[in-house]
């Protein structure tokens, strides 16, 4: 069964032309994922298929009304006998932030219902008694909340099996085992006066390994200290990030040799 994912928005032809290219695209048309942009306003009532009010209470900007948005959540819903996995999400600058391992956990579903925000933000009781849950993308402000769908979309989808060519490359991404990423090089080995690393053109494939896990351990070290408290570090990682910390505290240099 693919990974369904369904966009409530008030712009969906952001969404269509933004997945309708490269991977999201080619894993659509593999039948790996399914991703259906739900038009917000075709789901509200009367003549002029009005989505937004202005807030009680007075207050600048303007706020999604909550009937069209649980009429799109309601009317795309898995049947309840179908033993679907399912989340209502809700974008939000107020939600918890989306990372790698959140992206793991919602790779596990079956089915995936994005409500985009707008505007000044939705009408509480959507976040109350329809959401399961809620996502930030960032600690900032969009204009509009299909690219924050679209974040999930893409971060989701690439875990998924036969999506990427290369099935371990999920793995080796920065935040995977909450470290960044070591360097890449390609070809040419030299560019104006710029070497790769002899280790990278030795084929030695352990000597590689150990470069690369060092390297990731020293850029994740100087970048992100923070992510290190969370990594899973064996004892070999532990002695390569102390002699790193004594190379860092006596002068030498801190990124790629």
């Amino acid at each position: 069964m693919a990974l369904r994912f369904d966009i409530i928005a008030l712009f969906p032809e952001m969404v269509v032309s933004a997945a309708s290219v490269s991977i999201l695209g080619r894993a659509q048309q593999a039948g790996l994922i399914e991703l259906r942009p739900v038009p917000l306003r075709d789901y509200a009532e009367g003549k002029h298929r009005i989505t937004d009010e202005p807030p009680f209470g007075g207050g600048g900007g303007m706020i999604l009304k909550p009937e069209p948005i649980f009429a799109a959540v309601e009317g795309n819903r898995c049947p309840s006998d179908a033993g679907c996995r399912e989340s209502v999400i809700l974008l939000s600058p107020q939600g918890q932030v989306f990372t790698q391992h959140k992206a793991r956990q919602l790779c596990e579903m079956d089915h995936l219902l994005l409500v985009c925000g707008h505007y000044e933000g939705v009408d509480e009781r959507v976040r109350e008694h329809l959401a399961t849950e809620e996502l930030s993308v960032g600690d900032y402000i969009l204009t509009a909340g299909e690219v924050a769908a679209l974040v999930v979309v893409d971060a989701v989808s690439r875990l998924v099996p036969g999506v990427l060519g290369d099935e371990n490359a999920p793995e080796e991404d920065s935040f995977s085992g909450s470290l960044l990423e070591h360097p890449h090089y390609t070809r040419p080995a030299c560019f104006r006066d710029w070497d790769v690393p002899e280790v990278l053109l030795s084929g030695h494939h352990e000597q590689i390994r150990r470069w690369r896990r060092e390297q990731a351990l020293r850029r994740t070290l100087i970048r992100r200290p923070d992510l290190l408290q969370k990594a899973e570090l064996g004892e070999e990682d532990l002695s390569v990030l102390a002699q790193i910390r004594e190379q860092l505290c006596g002068g030498e240099p801190s990124e790629t040799p």
